[in-house]
């Protein structure tokens, strides 16, 4: 290679690399801060896990503590200055109601609360309903009761099939034997209907004077 080309070729590299450098001053930044993005969003969610872990394990030692607390009205009284968020305050209002004989109204006002708590998971509203008709029982007039029910058998609730269970109660109530037995006669073919559900059903549809189905025949197999 001549000197002429050798020295067009130096100068050439010479130009690439300030070109290079150029570049990089230029928009390097972009390069640092997308790795230091990386390296602190890691950071955070690290941080995130770690709090929530703290969080979840302080509040579930401070419902321990409240519940080894001599008294009821300790107890409550604990619960109720327990510090919670989010789904938390639901589990603390499922706590508060969970003695219905010796604080029967803190139990249903605890229940009514989270009912119409709109911030809470779909989930712990449903249950508190069902918890409330089924412990108030005929102090609620019956009315009530079944409008607080019927939105809880839409398709995809969560205890849809117990919320029909309680509506075939309320027939009983008001003396509809036959309707009753239709309606807990559907449970029994109800797939989604656990088998304690099922096996009430069985017995109060008997209790009733009806006629539990019998399960369906198995398929007869067409091979030899």
């Amino acid at each position: 290679m001549s000197s002429p080309d050798s020295f067009i070729d130096e100068v050439t590299e010479e130009v690439r690399r300030d070109r290079l450098f150029a570049a990089f001053r230029k928009y390097g930044w972009i390069g640092i801060v997308v790795v230091l993005g990386i390296v602190g969003g890691a950071g955070w969610n690290e941080w995130q896990k770690a709090h929530d872990m703290a969080r979840a394990q302080a509040f579930g030692d401070g419902v321990i503590d409240s519940l080894d607390l001599g008294g009821p009205e300790e107890r409550r009284a604990a619960l109720q200055a327990l510090p919670a968020d989010g789904g938390q305050i639901a589990i603390r209002q499922l706590l508060l109601a969970s003695d219905p004989v010796q604080d029967r109204a803190g139990t249903l006002q605890a229940l009514d609360a989270l009912a119409a708590d709109a911030s809470q998971p779909q989930l712990y509203r449903d249950l508190a309903v069902l918890r409330r008709v089924t412990l108030a029982g005929t102090e609620q007039p019956l009315a009530e009761r079944r409008a607080a029910l019927e939105p809880l058998t839409a398709p995809g609730r969560a205890f849809r099939t117990l919320a029909l269970e309680q509506l075939a109660y309320l027939m009983i109530e008001e003396a509809k034997g036959p309707e009753a037995i239709t309606a807990l006669t559907a449970l029994l073919r109800d797939q989604e209907a656990p088998a304690g559900l099922r096996r009430r059903a069985s017995e109060m549809i008997i209790a009733l004077g009806g006629d539990v189905p019998q399960a369906d025949p198995l398929p007869v197999s067409q091979d030899g």
